[in-house]
């Protein structure tokens, strides 16, 4: 499982409309891959967590599974349209 489908897996799995979730990968020239994860307004706050919980635990799994497969550093960017 690559860094997009396990992070859209995390999300639509909390987020309470998981059709309306959007990730995509963007390659930083430097050491970071991006990921951009776009919600629904009102899953905002299901996919952020309190003070930041799920959303950091989202984080830390996409993280991890990318420094076991020898990736570079990941950074997730949550957005809602």
């Amino acid at each position: 499982m690559n860094l997009v489908e396990l992070t859209e897996f995390l999300v639509k799995n909390v987020a309470k409309k998981p059709d309306m979730v959007s990730v995509k990968q963007f390659d930083d020239e430097e050491e970071y891959i991006i990921i951009q994860v776009l919600v629904d307004n009102e899953d905002m706050g299901n996919v952020i967590g309190k003070g930041g919980t799920t959303a950091n635990a989202i984080r830390t799994l996409v993280q991890a599974s990318a420094y076991i497969n020898n990736l570079k550093k990941v950074k997730i960017n949550i957005d809602s349209f």
